[in-house]
């Protein structure tokens, strides 16, 4: 993933220097330096970079409420860095989006491997959601189709193959997939009830 593309969040000018420098240096590219809350967040959007990488003490906004900004709309992975007084801040993280903890002074040895794995993990966690996104509608399509069929099979004193098979009929003969049948059919005979 060398090449990614990465913000910086950090008020100390030095420190990000040095960690552009460090980034360059490993084949990254910093799409943005920032030194306090509000501006990391419109620099992330605008940007929309592979990672993040921001310190705790972030001025202007509280580094967890950006992160949880981050974390709502999936733009990207955090790793936070902290200064050895900062760690008190661990217990606080841990349900966060954060893809990795590192305490400054940080070097290449150490933050190379914490990028790397931060956006491998992330896209994972990106690709289960959407997986798992499929397979709820995948079964909230299934339980209408179940439904639907149990309205036909009551309706008509027909068996349960028959039942699936006149929806499959229905969804053919009207270019219709059957998830839609189904609903047409549910609503069909919840009108029908009242």
């Amino acid at each position: 993933m060398f090449g990614a593309r990465i913000v910086i969040a950090d008020a100390d000018v030095n420190f990000r220097k040095k960690l552009k420098e460090i980034l360059i240096l490993a084949g990254y590219l910093v799409v943005g330096e920032v030194s306090e809350g509000r501006s990391a967040l419109k620099v992330v959007f605008q940007t929309d970079p592979d990672l993040v990488i921001m310190d705790t003490m972030l001025p202007g906004a509280v580094s967890l409420d950006i992160i949880r900004i981050i974390e709502e709309h999936r733009v990207a992975p955090v790793i936070l860095l902290a200064d050895s007084r900062g760690q008190d801040i661990l217990e606080e993280i841990k349900d966060s989006w954060i893809f990795a903890f590192l305490v400054k002074p940080v070097n290449e040895v150490h933050l190379v491997p914490a990028i790397e794995i931060a956006i491998a993990n992330f896209r994972k966690f990106i690709k289960l959601e959407e997986e798992n996104k499929k397979l709820k509608q995948a079964l909230e399509e299934r339980k209408l189709v179940e439904k639907a069929k149990g309205l036909v099979m009551e309706a008509r004193a027909i068996s349960e193959k028959e039942a699936y098979k006149y929806l499959q009929r229905l969804s053919m003969d009207n270019c219709m997939p059957i998830v839609r049948v189904a609903r047409k059919v549910i609503n069909y005979y919840n009108k029908k009830g009242q």
